[in-house]
């Protein structure tokens, strides 16, 4: 089973898969791991990777037919909220106008740019983090994590919406003297050179899935569980998820709206806690008594 559900992503054009059904299978994969691995720090490792394997499968597979999702794709509303709350501008224009307007990259926006790129490996090293020196708060932090990844990409589904570079490029997102940049990528071009088509080709996947911010949700998200651990724990991660969050405004990697959506998806998976806690915790028990009379020694 396990074998199979991995498979389903990988062979779903080859095969011409209906999405539904490949994620569906896909699904089944965390849950074949947990079975089939006795109880260790391996099984949670190969779990959480099964986990992210089918998160990355579901956030790429809209884009498999990108005219079609172009089509569908939600470009106004953004720009018309984050005009609101930037007072008739769009806040990413005026930041970069303020901060970018000769073309050269300063110290501090490779550090905002670095700040992004960090975050692929952010939340994981929150879980980590937590595993090792908070041991009972790790299983309800790591459900909560992949909860958020979980529901915020079924919003990228159901509503897929554009960055603003994205509408830069379709000439909607041009306030003041200049439009919006994608500083991200224009930095990237000239640090890793030849390198960074392929490493953008296997991080990127999906550029309409903006709203909610899920760098910003599942960053929020750390930091809370982070401050749950220990004070020190928790101002680490409130201060990264903070310049985080600038950074994605700034480097035209989000709207400001986008980052509210994503914190609402927090707020909104801790406060679903309490009502679907018991359910969840009814599920893993479950997975874990089959999994102690799968891997039970037999009699000869």
């Amino acid at each position: 089973m396990l074998i199979g559900a991995v498979a389903l992503p990988v062979m779903r054009r080859r095969l011409r898969l209906r999405p539904a059904p490949v994620l569906a299978g896909a699904a089944l994969a965390p849950a074949s791991a947990a079975i089939l691995w006795p109880r260790s720090r391996t099984r949670v490792a190969i779990v959480c990777m099964l986990q992210m394997y089918v998160y990355l499968a579901a956030y790429k597979m809209p884009n498999d037919d990108a005219a079609a999702l172009q089509q569908r794709v939600h470009i106004d509303y953004p720009v018309a909220l984050d005009r609101l709350l930037g007072f008739g501008e769009l806040p990413t224009a005026r930041l970069q106008r303020a901060l970018h307007p000769d073309g050269y990259f300063r110290g501090y926006e490779k550090l905002l740019v670095w700040t992004h790129w960090v975050w692929f490996a952010t939340p994981h090293a929150t879980l980590a983090y937590l595993a090792i020196w908070d041991r009972e708060r790790f299983p309800r932090a790591a459900v909560l994590t992949y909860a958020v990844f979980d529901l915020g990409v079924v919003s990228y589904w159901l509503a897929p919406t554009a960055p603003p570079w994205y509408a830069a490029q379709k000439g909607l997102a041009a306030d003041g003297r200049a439009p919006v940049r994608r500083l991200m990528v224009e930095y990237g071009e000239s640090f890793w050179r030849n390198g960074w088509a392929p490493l953008y080709s296997v991080l990127g996947g999906n550029p309409l899935a903006a709203m909610p911010s899920l760098h910003f949700a599942t960053s929020a998200m750390a930091a809370l569980l982070l401050a749950e651990s220990g004070p020190l724990a928790g101002a680490v991660g409130g201060t990264y998820a903070a310049v985080l969050g600038f950074s994605l405004v700034y480097l035209g990697e989000h709207y400001v709206v986008d980052l509210l959506g994503g914190l609402a998806l927090t707020l909104g998976v801790r406060r679903l806690e309490r009502i679907a806690g018991k359910p969840v915790r009814s599920i893993g028990a479950a997975i874990e008594r089959v999994g102690r009379f799968a891997n039970e020694p037999r009699a000869a």
